[in-house]
């Protein structure tokens, strides 16, 4: 795991290029904690998580579950760490080059935003090898691309284009091969320049509307709304915009 600071925008790149940075129990623990550090640095006010090599992500570690039970699978909570990067609080933004299979393409999922790659291919193959997506592939590309498209991709385990996932509206930009992280750190940045309580508040606010209810996510919103007219960010924001000058943000 290689971890790059440059506030307000740190990297985290996922680092075992010799197996397509195959998403191993010890790699995904490793990731949830240093995503944990750079949400708790009041320095970094978004992330990027890509990868190394030929891959965002190829997959699970299959040599490491092929040999386990249900039992085993269940008592060792394997999803632990998915579960603390889902409470991340500031942005985090998928880079994402060559595969993103199976874990991969549901890690990218994960995150708030997505930036492929022309050369990018995503998909859940996990019914080839007898079993299913297990770390939300079902429930979030159920929700992105509507039932009957996420039925195909996880009942035959092909994968689509970059190009092919933007157009069913998983992917957030489509980039020239190679450009990838250079524009998901242009746009971490562009992100970082806003004020943050806001850029928290309202992202809590869009997650609620995707994986809740309407009825579960106006409330939300509504309270977040008005918690930020508690902020000094709200109130040097408008008094800027009426005095016709670019405000200057203090994260409070």
């Amino acid at each position: 795991m290689l971890v790059h600071r440059a506030p307000p925008v740190a990297t985290v790149t996922l680092n075992r290029p010799d197996v397509l940075n195959a998403l191993s129990r010890p790699l995904m623990d490793e990731l949830a904690q240093r995503v944990a550090e750079l949400d708790a640095d009041d320095d970094v006010l978004a992330i990027v998580v890509t990868g190394s090599g030929r891959a965002f992500a190829a997959g699970a570690d299959i040599a490491e579950m092929a040999g386990a039970g249900a039992a085993e699978m269940l008592e060792g909570d394997r999803f632990a760490a998915w579960q603390r990067l889902r409470g991340t609080k500031k942005p985090l933004i998928a880079a994402v080059s060559g595969y993103a299979l199976g874990g991969g393409c549901e890690l990218a999922m994960l995150c708030d935003m997505i930036i492929a790659g022309e050369d990018a291919r995503f998909g859940q193959p996990e019914v080839r090898i007898g079993v299913m997506p297990g770390a939300g592939g079902t429930q979030l590309l159920t929700r992105a691309l509507g039932k009957w498209q996420a039925m195909e991709l996880v009942l035959t385990g092909r994968m689509l284009s970059a190009r092919e996932m933007y157009e069913r509206g998983l992917v957030t930009r489509v980039v020239p091969q190679g450009l990838h992280l250079h524009e998901a750190l242009r746009l971490a940045a562009e992100i970082a320049k806003q004020p943050p309580v806001a850029v928290r508040l309202a992202k809590e606010a869009v997650q609620k509307a995707f994986l809740g209810t309407l009825e579960e996510g106006l409330p939300l919103e509504r309270k977040n709304f008005y918690l930020l007219f508690a902020t000094e960010d709200q109130t040097e924001g408008m008094r800027a915009f009426l005095e016709k000058r670019a405000p200057v943000w203090r994260g409070k």
